[in-house]
């Protein structure tokens, strides 16, 4: 079954609306990244060097870091799927 192909954007957004949904793109898929490391289980640490309950406080700050890091390395290619989406679909001239 072929799906439809979407309808090209009537206008290039500029430069600097281009820039701006790719940093909006970006952002989500730092929240999706950041999100799913919670689920891994990976930040609970175990033994004489835990952060105990000060851990539990900032392991938010080091998945949003790490999410942040994946995304500025190339991340899982959400942000170019996002922004291409964003460009298809923005109203704004």
């Amino acid at each position: 079954m072929d799906l439809p192909i979407p309808p090209a954007p009537l206008s290039v957004p500029s430069p600097a609306r281009s820039a701006e949904l790719m940093k909006k793109a970006q952002e989500l898929e730092t929240a999706f990244l950041s999100e799913m490391l919670a689920h891994t289980g990976l930040d609970a640490q175990t033994g004489a060097f835990n952060g105990a309950v000060g851990e539990d406080q900032f392991a938010s700050f080091l998945r949003e870091a790490q999410a942040k890091a994946m995304v500025a390395h190339g991340g899982l290619g959400l942000a170019q799927n996002i922004f291409q989406s964003l460009v298809r679909h923005d109203t704004s001239a």
